[in-house]
């Protein structure tokens, strides 16, 4: 079993920085993680994923913007960086355990195992 909990959240103003956490525990090692983001009103999205042995791609919004990052334990980070007020948003952490590595581009349904979430508030 894999538990995954976010934490880092809060507020930060435009142009601003954040780093975003996700732990994980358990005994099965995911060969892809990803941090998606859900903004009131609006469908998920894929922020980025991270594959084991580093390989990561980004969504389009963020990309040039946020590093995705993942350490030796497997706790998973994102660091968002010039903050949009549009990064407003829940951001949840999610780990594929069926298949190996990441899809290109990947989908919700590759990810069985998914966070509770941390909000994220960019103001103006």
């Amino acid at each position: 079993q894999l538990v995954l909990v976010e934490s880092g959240g809060g507020s930060v103003q435009a142009g601003g920085s954040l780093r975003l956490s996700c732990a994980s525990e358990g005994t099965y090692r995911p060969t892809c993680m990803a941090w998606f983001r859900q903004a009131p009103g609006k469908e998920r999205e894929l922020v980025a994923t991270i594959a084991l042995g580093g390989r990561t791609y980004y969504g389009d919004s963020v990309k040039g913007r946020f590093i995705i990052s993942q350490d030796i334990t497997d706790n998973l980070y994102i660091q968002i960086n010039s903050a949009k007020t549009e990064d407003t948003a829940m951001y949840y952490c999610a780990a594929r355990v069926v298949g190996w590595l990441c899809n290109v581009p990947p989908t919700d349904d590759d990810f069985a195992r998914w966070g509770r979430g941390t909000q994220v508030h960019v103001s103006a």
